[in-house]
């Protein structure tokens, strides 16, 4: 059942270096292709990063949270040309969960390293900094990149009693 899967995803940083079977990169690029977007447009597109030297400049994008990347055997950069919609943030944040939990079901791990609104240095962005690196248009924005591997560590899900049920409300706010 979904909600499985949902029970035992975690965030994973530490990947083993075993390489991911093409088998399940093909269904990672299913499941993003897949992936809703509003009004069907589908802006997103997505780089699959699998050359290790890349992958080392990728980690290097933001001051903080992207080193992880570096032993990631792939990285999958969502992006989204921002001129064919206005909610391009919204169908990339919809289409990287899609492909975190389709690395769930295959027995991977992984994790979302933000890019949009994080900067690489005082000077630059890092999304500049990864536009510069892939060869990017300028109306091509990027939201984030997914470290995808075997985990190298273990997790235990998060357990029912730690949700916020004070989160949930019924009709209104109060």
């Amino acid at each position: 059942m979904f909600i499985d899967l949902l029970r035992i995803r975690r965030s994973f940083r530490q990947f083993t270096p075993q390489k991911i079977a093409r088998e399940a990169v093909d269904i990672l690029i299913e499941a993003a292709l897949r992936a809703p977007s509003s009004r069907g447009i589908n802006p997103w597109e997505f780089i699959l990063v699998d050359d290790p030297e890349t992958i080392r400049k990728l980690a290097k994008a933001k001051q903080h949270g992207s080193d992880f990347l570096k032993n990631a055997p792939l990285a999958i950069v969502v992006c989204a040309d921002s001129t064919k919609s206005d909610v391009w943030v919204e169908d990339c944040s919809i289409a990287a969960i899609v492909i975190q939990l389709t690395a769930v079901s295959l027995g991977l791990g992984s994790c979302w390293a933000q890019m949009r609104n994080r900067q690489h240095d005082d000077v630059k962005s890092a999304e500049k900094y990864v536009q510069e690196v892939l060869g990017l248009p300028e109306q091509v924005k990027v939201t984030c990149i997914i470290g995808i591997g075997h985990p190298a560590e273990q997790k235990t899900p998060l357990p029912e009693a730690a949700l916020q049920r004070d989160k949930i409300r019924w009709n209104r706010w109060a």
